[in-house]
């Protein structure tokens, strides 16, 4: 999968450059400590996905002007807000390989940082002048909050099922790719079953990309991920390998695993076996598996494009989005 990286790069190398242009010139906050602290996470190597793929299906639709770029930092600025007050929540410690902002900034500046991108993005939404985009934008922060509750409540609970999860991932993660890839097909002006399909690949996508960030909780090391390993476990957060592994293991196991599970401050050692046991009840190949099934799927709706450069990238990012290693 590294050949996927090394062909994809250079072929939007320079929407990238552009994005990058973009996030600077309209982050614009009055405050030198509100652009420091949002530069803290933003500038620290995000992989813009999401402002990347409104710029994308804004031009398999036939369309490119200088408005996009402008318009496709909103979704990075979206992104970096939950961020930050997700790591406010979860009492993280490390973002992108570095501390996160509110051990560097206090939590009530990073909090208010991120409410600031929050409002910063729907500003230039409204520059739009479109109230579809607008609706569409303004709704997505509506689910990403409440699948932020949903995991809340879910916290810990080793009886959350795999429907919650998908539930949960599509609200938190899913919503703002499917986002980008609808808007950038209404910024075109596209037709209704151009606008479907793209909406249908964001969303598979979408679930991609969540699936395989919880994966690599289990199989990356801290260099690679860019966060501390077993992270979202110590925080409570139940993902797709082991709630499969805890459907299918035996009373015995599932008794093991919970209690390394509902035990914060688990040892290396007790990781290690609770990757065995993943490992004899195939719960990472399991999501794996989910996963690939979602790339297929998102693939497939990109038949509804003639075959161009764009379509091809946009059918590499779905491959990557699963194999990647951080």
């Amino acid at each position: 999968m590294t050949g996927i990286k090394e062909k994809l790069l250079p072929l939007v190398a320079p929407d990238l450059e552009k994005i990058e242009v973009a996030l600077r010139n309209n982050l614009t906050p009055h405050l030198d400590l509100v652009r420091e602290t949002a530069g803290h996470l933003m500038f620290a190597g995000g992989k813009r996905l999401r402002p990347l793929l409104i710029v994308l299906s804004a031009r398999i639709c036939g369309h490119e002007d200088a408005f996009v770029s402008k318009f496709a930092s909103i979704f990075e600025f979206l992104h970096t807000a939950t961020l930050l007050h997700d790591d406010v929540i979860d009492g993280a410690t490390v973002r992108r390989g570095k501390p996160v902002a509110n051990a560097v900034y206090g939590a009530p500046v990073t909090v208010l940082t991120g409410d600031f991108l929050l409002a910063r993005a729907l500003n230039i939404a409204a520059e739009s002048e479109s109230m579809r985009i607008i609706k569409v934008v303004s709704a997505m922060t509506e689910t990403i909050s409440q699948g932020e509750i949903h995991q809340l409540i879910k916290k810990g609970d080793l009886n959350f099922s795999e429907a919650e999860y998908m539930a949960v991932i599509r609200a938190k993660t899913g919503v703002l790719i499917q986002g980008a890839c609808k808007t950038g097909a209404i910024l075109a002006n596209a037709n209704e079953a151009a606008e479907d399909a793209l909406s249908a690949y964001g969303d598979h996508l979408g679930l991609v990309f969540q699936i395989a960030d919880d994966i690599l909780d289990y199989t990356a090391d801290t260099g690679e991920l860019g966060k501390s390993v077993g992270a979202d476990l110590r925080e409570g957060k139940l993902t797709l390998p082991v709630i499969h592994a805890l459907k299918n293991a035996s009373p015995e196991d599932r008794a093991r695993m919970a209690a390394i599970i509902t035990n914060t401050d688990f040892t290396r050692e007790e990781f290690d076996m609770l990757l065995g046991l993943l490992d004899r009840y195939g719960g990472i190949a399991y999501a794996k598996d989910v996963a690939a099934a979602h790339v297929r799927k998102a693939k497939a709706r990109l038949t509804a494009f003639a075959p161009s450069q764009t379509r091809e990238i946009l059918e590499m990012m779905a491959d990557y989005a699963l194999n990647r290693r951080a």
